[in-house]
């Protein structure tokens, strides 16, 4: 949306100088009202009140902004309401004033005259800034009430984020699309999964698994997306929207017998009832696709206003149907018909829509997806009219060890695409990722000098509350077109976040460097989770235990509280798990104590998680069990809750691994019993049974939490130290 506003006042005014002149002032008005909105929830909103904004007309679509002090008074410019937020963020941390964070914040304005800063102008080198993933909204968002999306999107704004995947209401809008197209309504309710896997059936993973949910979610849906988009068209942001990838009931065929309809299969051990259908993108169904999809377009802008960029992906972590007969030509004349019918159901749906496109599935398969292949796909489609998300920059660097997305792909063959990466899977909280490369990879794809038409840079984590330190390092870059120098950026970020930059935290955060921060584990678990693939470096520990000895400068701050309690739990785990091991090769009273010994540990690790304010059980059951209208409802939410971040299903299980209070304790330390107590007595543990159990009912006997976590977290460190 940033530019429409413009653009309409310049039409609508170009002969009428002075209503134009009213209308400009009325909208710098309102876009300086929102920025103004946000930055008083988190500082006082006198103070806030006196900021001088100034709103400069877009000429450039990228964003920029500006901000000084003069005489003790905060001025800000920006051409947008997200860069007007960004701007008063950026000014606060780069005056060591403080923080804002998904755990909370640590502010330190002064009430009476704005710090001294000199002056700084920013020009961002990208016109969109892009997050959240498609199953960010199975493992974090799913069950999220309006109160938790108004918080997320002022932490979006802030960290100058200005373009965001959202993904209510697809399921509503499908519904609608279905019935009108004459499916019946037993066949649509069955083909949807629960809430919180709902996210797999819009890739074409899966289909019905542990739903259909109560037919009142599709309305609290419309619902809450009526209120996240309107809060973004204030903001200027713009919505990326998951729309028709060609999946479908089998029952469509019984309407259009004529319709192909091929099965696809995502993880083999899932049941064939709960596999997809895809409607293939081939001119056999060109016409029912495009009816289709096109009709989609209609029901959504109809309901929630006109849009641009509809996302859809035919084929993600799937093989693209192939008979073994055909050439390598005849392949790829296959994908341009595929690709040219998907473009077809957004264009006759609304001329001005951007086909969107997951980069993922290109770097996953990619011995699949050759540059011409990925070629053929949108060679029939203009090339101002497709975006690429390479979303996952991190994973070619670090993980697959293969060349950048943009470069092996030639800039996606000119057409439009974003920079991102992906710096967490199910929402996994272990502090992992290679800072080195989210501080400097982008800025080698700004200066390639055949990057072809790059549009934005964003991050695009399956799951969100969790390495808090990555996501400020990724907004920074983002509006960055140079490397940025760790060490210096560290030192700002922990004055900021804690307080206080002793040379024992500036030690402990160099050996996070060498461990946690320097490595990249796709799956970052405990072996009590499923097989232990968090980083062990000795300076780990080291770290550990440097960043606890700043207790006394950092006590006051909530943000260094929040990250003693998560590294303290990673570190317990660690030790938990080496324990483990060498307590099963001991024998009797030996092994007993020591497996008591450990079961103390995780019960005492998950009352420490107990008093982080977002890596709670409950919390997350919480959240789930408000969509309920009554007990049933309640119990249905809950379980589908407990599922996505449990054994998921099968092929998938303890995919999400979350270091959780609660979930230690009543999932992980309990299934752990059962499983160490069949190997000593020699039986067989039913640990499907076992799970399935849990999912259902749930934590019965919960732990509270220390009533001081902080002294808690350094007297369990000292008792039980880590020995190489």
């Amino acid at each position: 949306m940033k530019g429409l506003f413009e653009l309409l006042f310049l039409l609508c005014f170009s002969v009428m100088p002075c209503a134009f002149a009213t209308a400009q002032n009325n909208y710098s008005e309102n876009v300086a009202y929102q920025a103004k909105a946000i930055i008083a929830r988190y500082i006082n909103a006198d103070i806030a009140e006196k900021i001088i904004f100034t709103v400069d007309e877009i000429q450039d679509p990228r964003g920029s902004y500006s901000y000084k002090v003069v005489d003790g008074q905060l001025y800000i410019r920006g051409n947008s309401a997200v860069s007007l937020c960004h701007a008063f963020y950026d000014y606060l941390k780069t005056t060591e004033q403080g923080m804002i964070a998904w755990g909370g914040k640590n502010i330190n304005i002064q009430p009476l005259r704005w710090k001294a800063v000199t002056e700084k102008k920013v020009q961002s080198p990208y016109q969109y800034h892009y997050y959240m993933n498609v199953v960010t909204h199975g493992y974090s968002t799913p069950y999220w009430d309006w109160k938790r999306w108004d918080n997320e999107l002022d932490w979006i704004a802030l960290h100058g984020l200005d373009m965001v995947l959202i993904n209510s209401s697809y399921e509503a809008i499908m519904y609608r699309v279905f019935k009108k197209i004459g499916v019946k309504e037993e066949a649509i309710r069955d083909f949807f999964p629960g809430p919180a896997f709902q996210p797999w059936n819009r890739m074409g993973n899966i289909s019905g698994w542990d739903g259909p949910p109560p037919a009142s979610w599709y309305d609290k849906q419309i619902m809450l997306t009526h209120q996240v988009l309107n809060k973004m068209r204030h903001l200027q942001m713009t919505p990326i929207i998951q729309s028709f990838s060609g999946f479908v009931p089998e029952e469509i065929i019984q309407v259009y017998p004529e319709a192909e309809i091929t099965p696809i299969v995502w993880v083999s051990n899932f049941p064939e009832k709960n596999r997809c259908n895809i409607l293939l993108p081939s001119k056999k169904n060109a016409e029912l696709f495009i009816q289709i999809g096109s009709l989609f377009v209609k029901e959504w802008e109809e309901e929630f206003g006109k849009e641009i960029f509809f996302l859809a992906d035919s084929f993600n972590e799937m093989q693209v149907p192939r008979k073994k007969e055909d050439s390598e030509e005849t392949f790829q004349q296959q994908l341009s018909d595929y690709g040219e019918v998907v473009y077809q159901s957004f264009n006759q749906g609304d001329e001005d829509a951007i086909w969107t496109m997951q980069g993922w599935t290109f770097g996953y398969q990619h011995e699949d997806w050759t540059p011409d292949r990925l070629n053929a796909l949108v060679k029939k489609t203009p090339d101002e009219k497709v975006l690429f998300l390479d979303l996952a920059n991190d994973y070619n660097l670090n993980w697959w060890h293969i060349e950048p997305g943009w470069k092996y792909f030639k800039g996606f063959s000119n057409k439009k695409w974003i920079y991102s990466f992906i710096p967490n899977m199910g929402g996994k909280t272990p502090w992992n990722g290679v800072l080195q490369t989210y501080a400097e990879a982008p800025i080698e794809a700004l200066h390639y000098k055949n990057k072809g038409n790059l549009i934005g840079f964003g991050f695009a984590p399956e799951g969100i509350e969790n390495n808090e330190l990555i996501y400020e390092l990724l907004s920074d870059i983002g509006w960055r077109d140079e490397k940025i120098n760790l060490n210096q950026w560290i030192k700002n970020y922990c004055i900021n976040r804690y307080g206080s930059y002793s040379e024992t935290m500036n030690s402990a955060y160099q050996n996070f460097l060498q461990s946690c921060y320097g490595t990249f584990t796709d799956h970052p678990r405990f072996d009590y989770q499923m097989k232990s693939t968090v980083n062990k470096n000795s300076e780990f520990f080291n770290g550990v235990e440097q960043f606890l000895a700043c207790y006394d400068q950092c006590k006051n701050s909530i943000l260094y509280k929040n990250d003693a309690i998560e590294l303290t739990a990673q570190y317990l785990s660690l030790v938990a798990d080496a324990q483990v091991k060498e307590a099963l090769l001991l024998k009797g009273k030996d092994q007993e104590n020591r497996l008591n010994k450990v079961y103390s540990i995780l019960k005492r690790t998950d009352r420490l998680l107990l008093s982080h304010p977002n890596n709670k059980l409950d919390r997350w059951v919480g959240f789930a069990e408000a969509y309920g209208d009554n007990s049933i409802e309640k119990k249905y939410y809950a379980q589908d809750a407990r599922r996505i971040i449990t054994s998921w299903g099968p092929g998938v299980g303890d995919y999400a691994a979350k270091m959780w209070g609660g979930l230690i304790y009543s999932y992980y330390l309990e299934r752990l019993k059962s499983n160490n107590d069949a190997i000593i007595k020699h039986y067989v543990f039913d640990q499907k049974k076992w799970e399935e159990n849990w999912i259902q009912n749930g934590d019965k006997n919960p732990q509270s939490p220390f009533k001081n976590p902080l002294k808690e977290a350094q007297k369990l460190i000292k008792e039980n130290a880590w020995k190489d």
